[in-house]
């Protein structure tokens, strides 16, 4: 008989197991085709934006002393993923353009990737976030794989050497600034997160007496990785598999940089001079409580606490009130969606930004140095 607290850790864990049903609408959309196949950003944005209003937000936090093995069917979501993704991504290069090909035409395919590629951001790179945090080697290598498939494996360096240990300066390229808008953002971050990445990883070898071009560097896996990725891709879909694959990456990665541009933006920790920041609080991450969108992408709307101690696996990031951390007014489905329309973005954030400015930096009266993106404060 399965023990009571067996059966109660899995039932608080299955709504975070809401992401897998995204996989059978993609395989609907590939099977029928038509109007299926815009389901997948249907139910990534929509769907969990109307069950955040109706189901609200979650402030009950769990015990940080939670122990590893209390916390198996939390990690097997992330462990499963994974493969899950690899299966369904190369799946649906085979079907369309094999036995797919005879009623899907190339706008529905375009469409139906479109959506594929929304969930290889938001829930691929998001679990995959998840797994690079830990000291496993195993779930470390399956994060590699993730992001592999969206030919982002430079974000794994630039997210724990770079992200964390700069964020809210200038020397973060993810953090975004105030009144930068999102069409402005995503070229600079994406130019600049694979520079300040490698960048990072030769001076870490270079610490230790080595050339760039060791071994040790996590770029030749990287390399390896995504070139798997390409190749399997072409040889199993010709030349529109291979476009296909390059497709749903771009999205991915399009999604990730809007979670990333929501998560931090005009959020500054203060200079305290000689290029010295006050250490990382709670209060430099916008946070989100809303309930589904917290399932759908794991905790990462609690980014506050994931900030304050990073080590912490998804079920155990605590949340912070409004008194701790600056709140979000929505999920960040709707959120992003609001990034795109910069003129919106502005009139909903900016005026929280200046609130926030003037609740814990009331003696800095001059923000015009942090209001940049070029901020010319020193390094």
């Amino acid at each position: 008989m399965v023990p009571a607290a067996q059966v109660a850790r899995l039932q608080s864990a299955l709504p975070f197991w809401m992401s897998f049903l995204l996989v059978p609408v993609a395989v609907l959309g590939a099977l029928h085709g038509g109007w299926t196949v815009i389901l997948l950003p249907v139910m990534t944005w929509y769907f969990f934006s109307i069950l955040d209003a109706f189901l609200g937000t979650y402030t009950e936090n769990g015990d940080p002393e939670t122990r590893e093995d209390q916390l198996f069917w939390y990690r097997a979501i992330t462990l499963l993923w994974a493969p899950v993704q690899f299966a369904l991504l190369y799946w649906m290069i085979w079907y369309v353009t094999g036995p797919g090909d005879a009623h899907l035409n190339p706008l529905e395919t375009i469409v139906l990737f479109f959506g594929v590629g929304v969930i290889t951001g938001t829930v691929g790179i998001n679990y995959s976030h998840e797994l690079m945090h830990q000291k496993d080697r195993g779930e470390r290598f399956l994060g590699d794989v993730l992001l592999a498939m969206v030919l982002y494996s430079h974000f794994r360096s630039e997210h724990l050497q770079v992200h964390h240990r700069h964020v809210g300066t200038p020397r973060d390229p993810v953090t975004a600034r105030y009144n930068e808008g999102f069409h402005r953002f995503f070229p600079r971050v994406v130019r600049d997160c694979w520079h300040s990445a490698f960048r990072a990883e030769r001076e870490m070898l270079a610490r230790k007496g080595r050339p760039w071009h060791d071994l040790k560097n996590p770029f030749w896996r990287y390399w390896a990785l995504q070139g798997y990725m390409i190749v399997l891709a072409g040889l199993i879909g010709g030349w529109v598999g291979l476009g296909l694959f390059f497709w749903q990456a771009i999205v991915a990665i399009w999604q990730l940089e809007l979670v990333n541009y929501i998560e931090h933006y005009g959020l500054t920790r203060k200079h305290l001079g000689e290029g010295k920041y006050e250490h990382v609080k709670p209060r430099h991450s916008w946070n989100a409580a809303h309930r589904a969108s917290n399932w759908l992408l794991i905790n990462l709307q609690r980014h506050s606490d994931h900030h304050h101690k990073p080590d912490r696996r998804f079920p155990l990031l605590q949340n912070h009130d409004e008194a701790v951390a600056p709140q979000l007014p929505y999920g960040y489905p709707i959120m992003t969606m609001a990034a795109m329309v910069p003129p919106l973005w502005r009139r909903v954030m900016n005026p929280r930004v200046r609130r926030w400015r003037a609740m814990y930096y009331p003696e800095i009266s001059d923000w015009r140095p942090y209001n940049t993106a070029t901020n010319p404060m020193p390094r």
